[in-house]
């Protein structure tokens, strides 16, 4: 049996309403969307890095995840599994007219054809709006930057940095002056949304930054531990100055560290 025959059959045995898993019987697509976005991210991981063998058995988790959703929907009587897998490929081939049709590559650049392609799709959903399909669900700072793309094809975008830069002061300003929980929950938000115009401007992805800053004070942090414990001294009793000391020495070693 081909392996994801099996993968399916596995599925069906666990969902059997008579002999299945209470555990997997109890389930809907709400209560197993955490454990898909969670498989994405530990497939991310395994990328991140450059771990192959973690990474073939996290793509088989996200794979269970779509069996998982399938499943349901084909018990619901709404598609199965095979219908998931014939939409992405009408999708793929109707995105690539001039790879698996008759068009002619117009020289746009692949991002141009991908979004002009999708956009087409949108108005055939019936969509209104330039907003519209940006998923809820996306990362906060990813889902801004797609917000602000989608906005800035149809031309409402700075023209260049100064505009962003003082923008990102101008909320600066806003949140210090805010007075109550929610002004600087709201004013904190239009920061961040305006952190991520800047950053995009420059030609920068806000989420793929914040990932490689997450990494280096992580790095960072750990090196001042083991610096610590090397020291004999106990990192959380010294005082912030002894501790911005270590932060200090930390960097220095991976600055003289040879490429």
């Amino acid at each position: 049996m081909p392996p994801i025959d099996r993968l399916l059959a596995i599925m069906a045995r666990l969902r059997d309403p008579h002999s299945g898993c209470e555990w997997d019987l109890a389930q809907t697509y709400a209560t197993i969307a955490p454990y898909t976005l969670e498989e994405a991210y530990e497939v991310a991981d395994a990328i991140e890095r450059n771990d192959l063998s973690a990474l073939k058995e996290e793509l088989g988790d996200l794979l269970l995840q779509v069996v998982f959703h399938a499943r349901m929907a084909e018990e619901a009587g709404h598609f199965d599994f095979h219908a998931v897998a014939e939409t992405i490929c009408i999708k793929m081939e109707a995105r690539h007219p001039h790879i698996f049709g008759d068009a002619d590559d117009d020289g746009q650049s692949r991002e141009e054809r991908w979004e002009s392609l999708k956009a087409e799709e949108r108005a055939a959903k019936g969509a209104t709006s330039a907003m519209d399909g940006v998923a809820v669900a996306l990362p906060a700072l990813l889902r801004a930057e797609k917000l602000q793309k989608r906005a800035a094809r149809q031309g409402f975008d700075w023209p260049d940095h100064e505009g962003p830069t003082d923008k990102l002061h101008e909320e600066m300003g806003e949140l210090a002056a805010a007075g109550t929980e929610n002004e600087r929950i709201e004013e904190a938000g239009d920061l961040l949304f305006a952190a991520v115009n800047l950053v995009r401007a420059y030609g920068v992805s806000a989420e793929d930054a914040l990932r490689a800053a997450n990494a280096k004070f992580e790095r960072r942090y750990r090196g001042m531990e083991r610096l610590a414990r090397y020291r004999n001294v106990d990192f959380a009793q010294l005082t912030l100055d002894q501790q911005e000391e270590l932060w200090r020495d930390v960097k220095a070693s991976e600055a003289n560290k040879p490429a």
